[in-house]
């Protein structure tokens, strides 16, 4: 969201948090005030993250509308970018807001943490999408053929400048050792298309839950999945092959992303957080880690596509 002027505004809000319909948010940040806070220099950032001035101005926060929970339509996007506001001085990203996304049906966990500006004060670099594209099978061609699917799509939209990797792990890596998903993605912070913040580390991440507002393709469109509104097919199911925190699910790997049979399964997580219905039961919540597909010979039933996580490392 682009300043429009320099605002001094003295604002108290208490007692804000977001939470996944109705219930207490969790993840990282959920339960951070939405409110604005003032800088040490004397400014106040405006509707949404709290805006550290840079060079001693005061600066308002460019986090807009995404701070609120209650601000984001049911299956609309946030639409700002929650914790990416630049002072005046442009030295400093103000702090997150509450949550950068939030539907009615979007478990919403959100992200608390700092933002990190772009070169020009604007929404932070894209570091983490979904796949617009899916597979038919889970014969990704290995970890090698997931990595260069994320390599590409995103080199599409103008992000090849950052090592891209698969959020997948396998069995059977490097010296025949598993290989977890978690140590394949950097340290953080990741940020979604529209410069909503994903996650500020791994803790973060691992402990957030899905969100269709947040959890976007590497164009900033939705996935579509079982939140009000999405277009159909449903293809939240994510290819992942990984347990909650990140480590490898043994047998859950499809012989490591090469196999096409119908013996065998891949684990996958739920983008929007949502079951059928859109259900936010705790069980479907998880954006990395919910339940088996129907089949490593075909990706599409049970809401497949698969489509995959991919995240900027940072190298």
């Amino acid at each position: 969201m682009k300043q429009r002027g320099l605002f001094l505004i003295v604002a108290t809000i208490s007692n804000v948090a977001v939470g996944a319909c109705g219930d207490d948010g969790e993840g990282d940040g959920s339960g951070a005030s939405a409110g604005a806070g003032a800088s040490a220099t004397g400014g106040a950032s405006a509707m949404g993250g709290s805006g550290a001035a840079g060079g001693g101005a005061a600066g308002a926060g460019a986090g807009g509308r995404a701070g609120s929970g209650d601000q984001a339509g049911s299956g609309g996007r946030s639409g700002a970018a929650a914790g990416a506001g630049a002072g005046a001085g442009g030295s400093s990203a103000g702090s997150g807001g509450s949550g950068g996304s939030a539907g009615s049906d979007a478990a919403g966990s959100g992200g608390a943490g700092a933002g990190e500006a772009g070169a020009d004060g604007g929404a932070p670099t894209m570091t983490f999408f979904v796949t617009s594209t899916g597979n038919a099978t889970a014969n990704l061609n290995g970890l090698q053929g997931a990595d260069t699917k994320c390599q590409d799509l995103a080199a599409a939209v103008g992000a090849g400048d950052e090592t891209w990797r698969a959020y997948l792990s396998v069995e059977e890596g490097p010296g025949g050792m598993p290989v977890h998903a978690k140590d394949r993605i950097g340290a953080g912070p990741w940020h979604n298309a529209d410069g909503v913040l994903v996650a500020a580390d791994l803790t973060a991440l691992h402990s957030r839950e899905g969100d269709a507002t947040v959890f976007v393709d590497e164009t900033g469109e939705q996935v579509p999945g079982q939140w009000q509104g999405s277009p159909m097919p449903n293809v939240h199911d994510i290819l992942t092959g990984t347990n909650r925190d990140g480590t490898l699910n043994t047998g859950y790997t499809c012989d490591d992303w090469t196999s096409e049979s119908e013996d065998l399964t891949a684990w996958v997580g739920h983008s929007d957080g949502l079951g059928p219905g859109g259900s936010t039961d705790a069980n479907y919540r998880p954006w990395n880690s919910t339940h088996e597909n129907g089949g490593c010979h075909d990706t599409m039933p049970r809401g497949g596509g698969g489509r995959i996580y991919c995240f900027a490392t940072g190298e």
